[in-house]
């Protein structure tokens, strides 16, 4: 059967707003009542980390500034280059209630696929291979997607009574795919595999409030981010 869902072309963003617009995004998918895909870039270089991390210790991984604490799990990601995209999923969708490692999977099976229809042969890992402590694309876990026997697409969850947030990046292989030909990839695939109707998605007044307030009061202040 097919589904609508909507389509959120964020843009370039600044660090602690992209995390704030996701977080308001998971808080107000229920009341859209259909998932939401958002594409969203870097209007400069940035690090975020898993939420449940040490920022002393996510400090001592890397030089980009700022670090920001992500309203999801996992470990540092690097955004210097990378493509990132985000899913919200209301409590009512089939997705929510998923186990962790099936929405997992299915989300870089997602993203094999888009790839695929590049032209680009990439594998899920199948085992976790040696990884740096805390630091998410050094090394990779079970479904993580794999190039070339290296990691190119890592994401990290957070499921609740709201909805389910998955946040994704993509580190862009060597040959120069185009971003806007992957992300066009992403949504065909749906569409033909899935049956989805892409919708756009415009952000009312009250997600716009709530994704600043969450700007302001919470991702940009050190006293969240270094709160761990």
């Amino acid at each position: 059967m097919s589904e609508t869902w909507f389509l959120l072309q964020s843009g370039l963003g600044d660090p602690a707003a992209n995390m704030a617009w996701d977080e308001a995004l998971l808080d107000a998918v229920a009341e859209r009542q259909r998932p939401i895909l958002r594409f969203y870039g870097w209007a400069e270089p940035a690090a975020t980390f898993g939420y449940f991390q040490k920022f002393a210790d996510v400090e001592k991984m890397t030089n980009l500034r700022p670090l920001i604490r992500r309203p999801t799990g996992g470990g540092l990601v690097p955004h210097d280059a990378d493509w990132t995209y985000s899913f919200v999923f209301p409590p009512t969708h089939p997705w929510h209630e998923l186990a962790a490692v099936e929405s997992y999977a299915r989300v870089h099976a997602w993203v094999q696929a888009a790839f695929a229809r590049l032209g680009l042969p990439t594998n899920l890992a199948l085992s976790a291979q040696k990884a740096a402590p805390g630091q998410c694309f050094i090394g990779a876990e079970k479904f993580d997607l794999l190039a070339s026997g290296e990691k190119i697409a890592g994401a990290a969850q957070r499921r609740n009574r709201r909805g389910l947030l998955i946040q994704g990046s993509v580190q862009p292989p060597a040959k120069p795919f185009s971003r806007a030909d992957w992300e066009k990839a992403m949504c065909i695939h749906a569409a033909n595999d899935w049956g989805v109707a892409w919708q756009p998605f415009t952000p009312d007044d009250s997600l716009m409030h709530a994704a600043g307030k969450l700007t302001e009061e919470k991702y940009s202040q050190r006293a969240y981010n270094e709160k761990r």
